[in-house]
């Protein structure tokens, strides 16, 4: 096989159906849609769960839970995550977020107690659990909380 012998391969290359492009195309007129009805009408078709007049499974399932709208949501960072960056001494949100314990800053963060602290750390977080602050202090360390919560 040569350069000059390169192609596609055969059918790779099929030509895009044109719709409502005239007479001499093949699809023009009524542009492959038939004769009116609801399948030629603009937006026309059956929605997303239609399912022939039987009464659609979202219906069908009964409605259940509550959803909380005054739900506080925290970005969560556990203490044995912390032990890495005990070398750093004070520890900030941004710390956290250049570790990649935490995403991005848009959440208040909370530390949780999962883990031991063997070195003493100041830790700044919106939130704090009670034996999390409890670790902290019992390693020497200090909690200083954000206000804006």
């Amino acid at each position: 096989m040569n350069l000059h012998e390169l192609a596609p391969a055969k059918g790779a290359k099929k030509k895009r159906k044109r719709i409502g492009r005239g007479p001499g195309s093949g699809h023009g007129k009524t542009a492959t849609k038939g004769h009116k009805g609801l399948l030629a009408r603009s937006g026309g078709g059956k929605g997303a769960g239609f399912e022939g007049g039987q009464m659609p499974l979202i219906r069908r399932v009964p409605k259940y839970g509550f959803t909380n709208p005054f739900r506080k949501e925290f970005a969560i960072v556990n203490l044995k995550s912390l032990v890495d960056l005990a070398e750093q001494g004070t520890i900030t949100p941004q710390t956290l977020v250049d570790a990649g314990l935490v995403r991005r800053l848009t959440l208040p963060i909370k530390i949780l107690g999962n883990g031991e602290l063997k070195k003493p750390l100041v830790v700044q977080a919106h939130k704090f659990s009670k034996s999390a602050e409890a670790k902290i202090q019992a390693a020497g360390g200090r909690v200083e909380v954000i206000p804006g919560v």
